[in-house]
């Protein structure tokens, strides 16, 4: 009799529901796996066969053949060695083919029939319970990981054995209790750390609040690197929501400690201008998340940007602009969320003195090339940075200073927690949550400024020959400004302010 039973295959974030089937025919024996499966499931065979001998369950005689529905779509990874084998222990009579119905089965077999823990567990039980399934079997390692879903018994095995045995209702089901905890880490730098850079640390706290994508132009040692490391600890605290988005991302990609199954802090990913355009965007045979993606609800981080390869930084335009990235390939096109802040530093020329005071008539760059250098970062490109900062080298009495300057990234952070609250509280109801994602409908709506604070604007606007784009970019700005400030309206100096991030 042909036993059916389901797994999920995982297109990028999105699942896909998978009958297997086993049947046999007579013939020489033989173990055949047909419906587009990848060379890892092609190889799960001798896994299948050896974990099931071991296990003691008698095999089918002839030829077993598994077809994983629907053939159309390409089944990619291990986690099919489960439900195939219990498929084949089906057909010998060991367990019922009813006990496979509302039931879904992942996990990678052993030779010897453990079963080990297999990625994208996260995005497989929120499938298997939107789709009405009413139990998952697991991997134990990734047990922790599948009670985040709730609303969907999880049954962890740690081998086949225990599968068939929960089956047959041999034994009972492991009682799983949540063990990990959510308890932030300390970022060791903190702002009041930081010496000077008074007008930086105000615009870190700004683009911390409204999620506005900000570059640091300045000589090497200004702390420019510093400044984008200490942002980490006053970035707003993650809804409940962006922890299930971020850690479903990195579940996919393989990365999620199994003693953390939940993210719980924003993302800071800082890549190094070697970097590839496709590590950055994401790709591959098997288009997986890149660093933009691994960025969501959080930071990329990316130092000396003018480094970077022309080509790689025009990548990043499309996806700052529509906050997800779509990686079309031969066998699949995948959209990955990307809803980044992006932190950029680079020297003002090649050699990094140019028109530096602190350092007059020390570089030596000629004019084609410092203009060579900026051109690197093409006019597209910066509009879509909400703002840009000169950072000038802090003088020697003040970095010799032991006492702190300024605030303390503790109490800043209070401050960009009430203004986030603002922003959710404004734009509830809407799919965006912060500032920076207003379109320039919304920004009507909810930013009305009044004519004399217009005017300034508009004037403004035309001496810094600003852009469509960077005219509502300065708005979204002010707003934020004026949220840390706990102001309802934009007034005249929070439209300045903003301003003075435009040039």
């Amino acid at each position: 009799m042909l036993s059916k039973i389901y797994c999920v295959a995982l297109a990028g974030l999105e699942g896909h529901l998978v009958e297997i089937e086993v049947d046999t025919r007579m013939s020489l024996p033989a173990f055949s796996i047909v419906g587009l499966p990848d060379a890892a499931i092609q190889e799960s065979k001798e896994r299948v066969m050896s974990a099931v001998k071991n296990c003691g369950v008698g095999l089918p005689r002839g030829r077993i053949i598994v077809n994983l529905a629907p053939a159309h779509l390409k089944k990619v990874g291990t986690h099919y060695d489960l439900p195939m084998a219990l498929g084949v222990a089906a057909f010998s009579g060991i367990v019922n083919v009813d006990d496979f119905k509302d039931t879904i089965f992942v996990g990678e077999l052993a030779l010897n029939g453990r079963v080990r823990p297999v990625s994208g567990i996260l995005a497989t039980v929120e499938f298997a319970k939107h789709q009405g399934f009413k139990r998952i079997f697991v991997p134990k390692t990734n047990a922790q990981e599948a009670l985040i879903v709730g609303g969907i018994e999880v049954i962890a095995i740690g081998h086949l054995n225990e599968a068939i045995l929960h089956l047959n209702q041999k034994i009972s089901p492991f009682l799983i209790s949540q063990k990990y905890k959510t308890k932030p880490s300390k970022n060791p730098i903190d702002m009041g750390m930081i010496k000077g850079q008074h007008q930086a640390k105000r615009a870190m706290e700004i683009a911390a609040a409204g999620g506005h994508n900000i570059l640091l132009n300045g000589a090497p040692g200004a702390g420019k690197t510093m400044l984008a490391k200490a942002l980490k600890g006053i970035l707003p605290d993650m809804t409940h929501n962006e922890m299930l988005e971020v850690s479903k991302i990195y579940s996919v990609a393989g990365l999620l400690p199994n003693h953390k199954p939940l993210v719980t802090e924003r993302p800071f990913r800082s890549i190094h201008h070697t970097a590839s355009g496709v590590s950055i965007v994401g790709g591959g045979t098997v288009p997986m998340p890149g660093e933009i993606t691994l960025a969501h609800r959080g930071i990329l981080f990316m130092d000396e940007m003018a480094e970077f390869p022309t080509q790689v930084l025009e990548m990043l335009r499309q996806p700052m602009e529509n906050k997800v990235i779509t990686i079309s390939r031969a066998r699949a096109t995948l959209t990955y969320p990307a809803q980044f802040t992006l932190v950029g530093a680079m020297n003002p020329c090649p050699c990094g003195y140019y028109q530096v005071e602190k350092f007059k008539g020390r570089c030596e760059c000629p004019h084609w090339k410092v203009e060579r250098y900026y051109k690197k970062l093409s006019g597209p490109l910066l509009d879509r940075i909400d703002m840009r900062l000169r950072v000038e080298p802090v003088d020697h009495e003040s970095l010799t200073s032991t006492r702190l300057e300024g605030e303390s990234s503790e109490v800043i952070k209070k401050r960009v927690n009430q203004a986030f609250k603002k922003q959710k509280d404004r734009f509830k109801g809407l799919s965006i949550q912060k500032n920076v994602e207003m379109d320039s409908h919304i920004v009507q709506r909810f930013c009305k400024i009044e004519t004399e604070v217009k005017t300034l604007l508009d004037l403004a606007a035309n001496q810094l020959n600003l852009s469509a784009r960077s005219y509502f970019k300065a708005i979204k700005v002010a707003r934020t400004i004026a949220d840390l400030e706990g102001g309802k309206i934009i007034e005249k100096k929070h439209i300045a302010e903003a301003l003075q991030y435009m040039k």
